[in-house]
């Protein structure tokens, strides 16, 4: 009989892992991120910003209660997540240490290098920017972000990130606070995403502040999305599959996506044509990309061979491409069932840059400083910096750059067939400012579609304008009543006072010599 007393097996010390830091992993994911597209960089200098950064952010914490440094390391993330270069990442990771820590600008270029420091410098600076200050602070605010931009277009980009998570994690903040983020997003942020066509920001950033602004339409739009959601993705699986076979037959090779429309989308088509989301009918859209752009136009083709399209819904940006260089054919159709859908077709290089817009030249531009030259994504912006410092009046710099922003675009045409796209309400002294400032300055009429109209009168898609001048004309001070761009305000302005100035110069020349003639000098 083996003994009670018999000594137990030796126990085995078996370590406790315990689960990694959320911090140190996150950074991990991040350099994996970056390895998929940028399989041979260098990583140093990303790494030394992650430390560098983490010493100083230490002990701070974020009102989620999670450690600060999780917002820079997601803010490089969405960086990774648009394909940026490895300044712009260096630049997300440190956005933040000169304006939250005791770090200096001159200590950022010490460690980092000159093209860093500008780009978090300018961070920093449009981090200070009060948007929804007085209207002389607000528009001196405009011009920093507008100046910041145009030097190195990187500096938005990570500003972009930056309000992305920020907008991600906008619900651990007070309800002001909230409300004044959110709309500050939808007014500013997400319309210059637009203008440098990402489309999916753009559509992220819409989507988060109208949830915040408007949460009760909000709720009521995502209600009836879902109520339809079943039958909807019923519809979109038949479309697709028919939209296929008919492809197939004609031998038009391209890959269908379905797709319920945003709710932010939504809303503005209530507001737009004052319904409500129960007469919305075409809540989905169907997005073919094919590979040619003669295949666009076939299967264009193909959709309207077998459903009927809605008059006035056929537009074709792929001939004439949005100012952000957004190419795609746009057509509603009535579908099976009597159901009314939107059909988007594009080619593949036209997807990415709907999606991506300006981000996508990253992935090309290996070795290069900033954008091209003549990046007509950021024409916009030199155009708006240019006349932006002549303009004295906060109010009037507000109003205009409103218009800037927020365009609702009209396609004209010269007789020659030049595409001249203007804001909406735009007039013919627009048009003619918009060809040449001289032009402009000698419009005594204007022809739309070969009949003479007013020149106050605003112009519509599709008008064909022909502007008639004389010699020796000067413009109108009425003009500035009813002018909607920016450069024919500001030239028209530029005219009136050299005119004003010359005529005061002399009034004081005639009043000098009668003074002169009566004191016998």
């Amino acid at each position: 009989m083996a003994s009670e007393s018999a000594s137990a097996p030796e126990s085995v010390h078996v370590p406790i892992l315990s689960p990694p830091d959320p911090v140190t992993q996150l950074y991990t994911e991040l350099e994996a991120k970056i390895r998929e597209y940028r399989p041979k960089e260098d990583l140093s200098l990303l790494e030394k910003a992650y430390h560098f950064a983490s010493r100083y952010h230490e002990g701070q914490m974020r009102h989620s209660g999670e450690p600060y440094m999780v917002h820079p390391i997601m803010v490089a993330h969405i960086l990774a997540d648009m394909r940026m270069d490895l300044v712009a990442m260096v630049t997300g990771l440190l956005h933040d240490v000169v304006e939250d820590t005791s770090v200096t600008v001159d200590q950022v270029r010490k460690e980092f290098g000159d093209e860093v420091t500008r780009c978090v410098d300018g961070v920093t600076k449009l981090t200070k920017l009060d948007v929804f200050s007085a209207e002389d602070r607000q528009a001196e605010s405009f011009r920093k972000m507008l100046l910041a931009m145009v030097e190195d277009i990187r500096v938005i980009m990570v500003k972009l990130a930056d309000r992305m998570h920020n907008m991600r994690t906008l619900g651990y903040l007070s309800p002001e606070r909230r409300e004044r983020i959110a709309r500050e997003t939808l007014e500013i942020y997400a319309p210059i995403a637009h203008r440098l066509g990402m489309g999916k920001v753009r559509g992220e950033l819409e989507d988060m502040a109208f949830q915040h602004l408007e949460p009760e339409a909000n709720d009521e739009i995502l209600q009836a999305i879902e109520s339809r959601r079943h039958s909807s993705e019923e519809f979109l699986n038949e479309i697709r599959q028919t939209v296929e076979a008919e492809l197939r037959r004609e031998g038009i090779p391209a890959r269908i996506d379905g797709r319920i429309k945003r709710p932010y989308s939504v809303f503005q088509k209530l507001r737009r044509q004052k319904i409500t989301v129960d007469q919305v009918y075409d809540l989905m859209a169907l997005r073919i990309i094919t590979d040619s752009v003669k295949n666009c136009y076939a299967a264009l083709g193909v959709i309207h061979n077998k459903w009927r399209p809605i008059p006035g819904r056929i537009k074709d940006f792929i001939a004439i491409p949005r100012p952000n260089l957004y190419q795609s054919l746009h057509t509603s159709v009535v579908g099976p069932h009597g159901q009314t859908f939107e059909v988007q077709i594009r080619t593949e290089e036209m997807h990415r840059i709907a999606e991506e817009g300006i981000a996508a030249h990253w992935k090309y531009k290996e070795g290069r400083k900033g954008p091209a030259a003549d990046d007509q994504r950021i024409a916009w912006l030199r155009h708006l910096v240019e006349w932006q410092r002549d303009m004295q009046d906060p109010a009037e710099f507000m109003s205009t750059l409103k218009v800037d922003l927020y365009p609702e675009e009209v396609y004209t045409f010269t007789p020659r067939g030049k595409v001249i796209v203007l804001p909406a309400g735009a007039t013919p002294i627009d048009f003619a400012y918009a060809i040449h400032s001289d032009v402009g300055h000698t419009c005594v009429g204007a022809k739309v579609n070969a009949r003479i109209v007013p020149l106050r009168s605003s112009l519509r898609n599709g008008d064909i304008v022909e502007i008639m001048t004389q010699p020796g004309h000067e413009p109108s001070k009425d003009w500035l009543a009813f002018v909607k761009t920016s450069r024919a305000r500001n030239k028209i302005k530029h005219v009136i006072n050299l005119t004003e100035r010359a005529k005061a110069i002399d009034i004081g020349q005639k009043y000098l010599e009668k003074e002169a003639r009566r004191l016998g000098v």
